[in-house]
């Protein structure tokens, strides 16, 4: 999802926003359930099943803990496959671009003030008849698009691909996320895909870096003259 182009358009057509919502609960279940069955670690087929208890809980208690905890998990797992898909079917260098072009329109976007309005309106759209919105998940006074969980499911899908560690990708994920939410002191709004873009460009320099230098992570000895 490009959150320029969604920003744009909500603005330009404001039912757009319910356009979005609709894609969002016909899409974002079965995407779920991919997800459990296929797509992510520890996936099993059987696991798949788990997305129709999931959408029944974010149907009938979207204002509670554990519907909230579950219209996360839906989207979570929908974007989880999206992004293995779009790993192995595009190339990763283009992925990489777009996650950082993502991330810097984001951050453009927010801290100018131009995704403050459309992005309530995307929030506040529902596709009626009591259905559940699946477009954002929210968390008490938090919240997060799907463009969020979009990028750090890209930045996921390519470290596996390439096979980088899984576990560093995701304590530094944590630990820049921690720190970029201290921003939150001085920002009521703040793009939450420039943690995965940061996470993504320092294990791209890390993978990078002098091979003189990876021999001293190593503990290489230097080739004897």
């Amino acid at each position: 999802m490009n959150i320029a182009i969604v920003v744009v358009a909500i603005a330009v057509i404001p039912t757009t926003a319910d356009v979005l919502t609709w894609v969002a609960l016909l899409l974002i279940p079965p995407g779920a359930a991919l997800a459990f069955g296929w797509a992510m670690r520890g996936a099993r087929p059987w696991l798949a099943v788990l997305a129709a208890p999931l959408l029944a809980l974010a149907w009938a208690a979207p204002d509670t803990r554990i519907g909230q905890i579950a219209t996360t998990l839906l989207i979570l797992g929908s974007a989880v496959t999206v992004g293995r898909l779009l790993a192995g079917a595009a190339p990763l260098l283009l992925l990489k671009a777009g996650v950082v072009a993502m991330a810097a329109s984001d951050a453009y976007l927010v801290f100018s003030g131009q995704l403050e309005a459309p992005n309530a309106v995307l929030v506040a759209a529902a596709p009626g008849l009591g259905l559940p919105q699946l477009q954002s998940a929210s968390f008490g006074q938090a919240g997060l698009g799907y463009g969020d969980f979009f990028a750090a499911a890209v930045v996921g899908a390519i470290l596996a691909a390439e096979a980088r560690p899984q576990i560093v990708a995701a304590l530094a994920m944590l630990v820049v996320t921690l720190a970029w939410d201290q921003l939150f002191l001085v920002y009521d709004i703040l793009p939450a895909t420039i943690p995965p873009a940061l996470v993504l460009l320092g294990d791209e320099a890390w993978r990078r870096r002098p091979r003189a230098l990876r021999r001293t992570a190593r503990r290489e000895p230097l080739p004897s003259t």
